[in-house]
């Protein structure tokens, strides 16, 4: 059988039957989910709200009545869930409000009963709905009185109580204090109650004997020695008299609590004995607390627990910026740490320091190693010290292979000893060595002298001092750039050890992370400047970056010509100890690099979280938004908004930018240092159209992370396998290509050579 569709198009009958199946199904679990969650006949109900505004004669606060199996436990509680809002209105019924019939909307944020019979509440209603915000309890004629711990748990911004009628007594004399402080809104309302006589004004009763209770405490802070038995006293007075009790939720130590009634029942008296503390209570906050109808106060005593120092972690050395052997120490008070080498107490120098940071009663840190070799592998002694004890570990700290098979050379200072006879042939023994050593250390220097003048060529055969680096050159090696004749960091003209590109003579710059201090500059070394905190002030957010987000900021005393200053601040937001490594990273690398085309680096701002770089702001953003900007699809990338530009870039600007970066690039393999991540992202544009190269994150000195390290060769081009110095231009392709598709978008017909 075939039937004709609605344009004469011939329909098969197992299509309707397919349809029709599928209408039964819709039928079927609209009324299966209707069953499952009904409404009150009296209410309407939405998936987030309960309304019964009808009047009902019904004793039990409205339930959602549901009908199924076990398996729709899950589906039921979040259907309960989703209920944010319940209105009552004209139920006369209701009397009583319990525990059990609020404990199932745990997403509740509004409830109100009003025009009810209500006039008992529970005192833990609330204790299931922490997300509770707005109560209206008005008008209901039975409701007489309220306790204040019905409320206690909740972060109430509004409690509404107009049109009810309270006894006036002390039960209520908390809501007096309440209005008068002007809490909850209560303050905008006038509430009332009856004194026997007549109905008088809340503000207006006056209740004699009935105020919050006092409370006071043996000691103010307690310092105890792991192991001790202590006590402490807790005191409440006033009337009513109140009741006393030590919350201990989350105490270590064995505990036992007394309690006792004295001075003509007007204090109740309350001792905590703590038995055989425990180092886990070091810090623990004791806290007292005093109730009665009025309200509840506190105090509190500050536990501090001595006991003996621990090493819990001492690990073998770690390569990191530095070589790092990191530990933790765990003692009360803080323990004085000292480093033992081949059983030598270590003296902390640039080379070996100590870097540390404590948190409660915890010390971690590292032992920093700039540089190490294998002069400095043996057995390192960590000794942790404080009046309770000592405790001491050790580790074998294995930095580098020895560079020969042959005995290693002692290098430490000995003792001087008294001069003794020693005979004829041991002079003689030492005159031929010391000969010997003297001919060895001469052929070498004529060796090298020979060696600089005839065998430095240039890889393109260009004769003279205008040499460029070969790639046969080991380049992993410091000694190759110290022996060459290379100039230091701080010389002004470019010597004869230059490498010209086209027709610019540029100086190749030593690698600051080795010769930083090895040369007379005059000049001191450059540091981490360090900003305080108070002299930022963040305006917005302008994005994330590899370490968290950045914002545009304010920063005063900066600059000694101007009070502030515009910056843009990046920030710390995964403040572990491997995060705070790679941040310090980051600002030593940075601090090295000062150049026109490369992103300012001013400082970090370590005093508190989160850790904070601050560099100098590109008004412009990042270059690959700028590009799209003045592009000619402009109007489609921003969203169809208008954008205040100066039309598309020309080819002209285009080569500047190139230019641009090309200068900051050469600038970074001068100073050994690998991008890995060069593209118009990650560079900046400024006003004028300066542009400089941000974003290190990814970045690397060639010579401090490939020293001595295997490295497995990978298809790659062919600059990249002839000269590390290289490397980055395999990045400048890309960089390019993107700035030449800013001017032409019909990507079929674009072609580019590079």
């Amino acid at each position: 059988m075939v039937e004709r569709g609605a344009f004469g198009a011939r329909r098969p009958h197992g299509m309707i039957c397919c349809w029709q199946v599928f209408f039964l199904l819709c039928v079927f679990f609209h009324n299966y989910l209707g069953s499952l969650l009904d409404c009150p006949p009296t209410c309407t109900c939405s998936p987030t709200e309960i309304y019964c505004n009808m009047s009902d004669n019904s004793k039990f606060f409205p339930l959602l009545s549901f009908q199924g199996s076990g398996n729709n436990t899950g589906s039921i509680e979040d259907l309960f869930q989703n209920i944010t809002s319940i209105h009552i209105e004209n139920w006369t019924g209701l009397q009583t409000l319990r525990d059990v019939d609020m404990e199932l909307y745990t997403g509740l944020q509004r409830l109100t009963i009003t025009k009810s019979y209500l006039h008992a509440i529970q005192t833990r209603v609330f204790s299931k709905n922490p997300q509770l915000r707005y109560i209206n309890l008005s008008k209901n004629p039975m409701l007489t009185t309220l306790s204040w711990q019905i409320f206690e748990h909740l972060q109430l911004s509004e409690l509404h109580l107009e049109g009810v009628l309270f006894d006036c007594g002390c039960e209520i004399r908390w809501l007096q204090l309440w209005q008068l402080r002007g809490e909850v809104g209560l303050s905008t309302q006038r509430l009332h109650c009856h004194d026997g006589i007549q109905k008088i004004l809340l503000n207006d009763m006056n209740i004699s004997s009935c105020d919050l209770p006092d409370i006071s405490v043996s000691h103010t802070n307690l310092t105890v020695i792991e192991g001790d038995r202590v006590t402490a006293i807790c005191n409440g007075s006033g009337l009513p008299l109140p009741e006393v009790d030590w919350p201990v939720n989350g105490l270590h130590s064995i505990n036992a609590q007394e309690a006792k009634v004295y001075d003509n029942n007007t204090i109740h008296s309350i001792n905590i004995t703590l038995v055989n503390v425990s180092r886990d209570d070091n810090n623990f906050l004791l806290t007292c607390t005093a109730t009665n109808v009025v309200g509840m106060t506190n105090a509190s005593i500050q536990l501090t627990v001595h006991f003996p120092p621990t090493i819990i972690k001492l690990k073998e050395p770690e390569r990191r910026h530095d070589t790092c052997i990191e530990f933790t120490v765990r003692g009360s008070p803080h323990p004085t740490l000292r480093w033992f080498y081949q059983e030598k107490e270590i003296s902390h120098t640039e080379y070996v320091r100590l870097d540390m940071d404590t948190y409660q009663d915890y010390i971690e840190g590292c032992l920093t190693f700039k540089n190490p070799t294998h002069h400095n592998n043996g057995m390192y002694a960590l000794e942790a010290t404080n009046y309770l004890g000592i405790a001491s570990s050790k580790v074998y700290g294995h930095f580098l292979d020895k560079p020969f098979n042959g005995s290693e050379l002692d290098y430490d200072y000995v003792t001087p000893t008294a001069e003794t006879h020693r005979p004829e042939e041991d002079n003689f023994g030492v005159s031929i060595a010391v000969g010997l050593a003297g001919f060895a250390c001469v052929m070498l220097v004529v060796l090298f002298l020979l060696l600089n003048k005839y065998g430095r060529r240039s890889k393109f055969g260009m004769k003279g001092p205008s040499a460029v680096i070969s790639g046969e050159e080991d380049s992993t090696s410091p000694l190759h750039h110290v022996n060459h004749g290379i100039i230091s960091p701080c010389t002004l003209d470019a010597g004869s050890d230059a490498v010209v590109i086209g027709m610019t003579r540029i100086p190749i710059i030593e690698n600051p992370q080795y010769f930083r201090h090895g040369h007379n500059c005059n000049k001191p070394t450059t540091y981490v400047q360090h900003i305080k905190r108070r002299d930022i002030i963040l305006k917005r957010e302008l994005g994330e970056g590899a370490f968290g987000k950045v914002f545009l900021a304010e920063c005063y005393n900066l600059s000694p010509t101007k009070d502030k200053m515009l910056v843009a601040v990046k920030t710390l937001k995964d403040p572990t100890l491997a995060a705070r490594k790679d941040f310090q990273r980051e600002a030593e690398l940075l601090t090295n690099l000062q150049h026109e085309h490369i992103v300012k680096f001013y400082g970090v701002c370590v005093d508190g979280d989160p850790l904070i770089m601050v560099f100098e702001y590109m008004k412009h953003g990042d270059l690959n938004k700028f590009l799209r900007a003045h592009g000619p699809d402009a109007m489609i990338l921003v969203d169809g908004q208008p954008l205040q530009t100066n039309g598309e870039l020309g080819l002209s600007q285009m080569l500047h930018i190139a230019s641009q970066i090309s200068a900051g690039m050469i600038y970074l393999a001068s100073q050994h240092f690998v991008h890995r991540d060069l593209a118009t992202r990650n560079c900046l544009v400024g006003n004028g159209l300066l542009v400089k190269i941000g974003d290190f994150g990814m970045s690397r000195d060639i010579y401090s992370t490939d020293y001595y390290r295997r490295m497995s060769v990978t298809p790659a081009s062919p600059n990249i396998i002839s000269s590390l110095h290289g490397l980055c231009s395999c990045s400048g392709g890309p960089t390019v290509s993107s700035l030449q598709a800013a001017i032409r978008q019909d990507y079929r017909s674009l072609t580019l050579t590079i």
